[in-house]
């Protein structure tokens, strides 16, 4: 069995056990589940692309995020104006160095299911930023409500504003036009980049159920769910029938 398999089974497992985490140990706990999704992605990428190639798409993604974030808390562009809290650990110019984390883990999931629907290099390019800023509908409010970072001024979204979400999409399409030039393979027809595809679908899932069940979000659960589902359900149907 390939090693992406069985840290994305970790994962999983470290997921559903988060929620009786003792409120005391959870920021530790979230900075090991960011470090165990992050690896699981960068061991798929290396499985699938190769070293070389892997190195270019998680080092391009992690630069181009950091880069933006830290544009981001200086100026307010493109997410808003916002301020991360020390609950990440170590942070240059007032980005937690974990947050590249965050652009690398996902980049390499969206562009998969993005490649499994568009056929185009420059529609690929779009939905994939669309595929990665879904996933941020999820991500932001619960960090947001555990106080990883903030928006001084609130927003219309669970305190996030929408400046937030086209900020996601800007970086996302800046992150995937690289790609395009440095990965401009759909996904294989032979099953190599199904690790992506499963860990953005296990990601869609266990976020909306999580969400309901276990942080009673009902409208996070919803809106993240159909965001994420809008590009998954039409990957797996395409999947299938190849």
């Amino acid at each position: 069995m390939r090693p992406s398999r069985l840290l994305l089974g970790a994962l999983v497992g470290a997921q559903v056990l988060y929620p009786r985490v003792a409120s005391r140990r959870r920021d530790a706990a979230t900075r090991g589940i960011v470090a165990l999704m992050l690896v699981t992605s960068v061991a798929e990428t290396l499985e699938a692309r190769g070293p070389r190639r892997a190195l270019a798409l998680g080092a391009s993604a992690a630069a181009i995020g950091f880069a933006s974030e830290v544009a981001g808390v200086a100026t307010g562009r493109p997410f808003g104006h916002y301020v991360y809290s020390g609950k990440l650990g170590p942070r240059v110019a007032g980005v937690p160095l974990l947050a590249a984390a965050a652009w690398t883990m996902m980049a390499r999931p969206a562009w998969v299911v993005a490649g499994l629907v568009a056929h185009r290099r420059a529609s690929r390019v779009a939905l994939a930023a669309a595929a990665l800023a879904a996933w941020d509908v999820f991500l932001d409010p619960r960090m947001v409500r555990d106080g990883y970072w903030a928006w001084p001024m609130g927003g219309r979204f669970e305190d996030v504003p929408a400046s937030n979400f086209a900020g996601w999409l800007a970086v996302g399409g800046a992150i995937f036009a690289v790609w395009s030039a440095l990965d401009g393979e759909r996904p294989a027809r032979d099953g190599t980049d199904d690790g992506a595809l499963a860990l953005y679908v296990w990601t869609w899932a266990g976020e909306a159920v999580a969400n309901v069940a276990f942080w009673g979000r009902p409208r996070v659960a919803l809106a993240g769910g159909v965001a994420m589902g809008a590009v998954a359900l039409p990957a797996l149907r395409a999947r299938v029938r190849r």
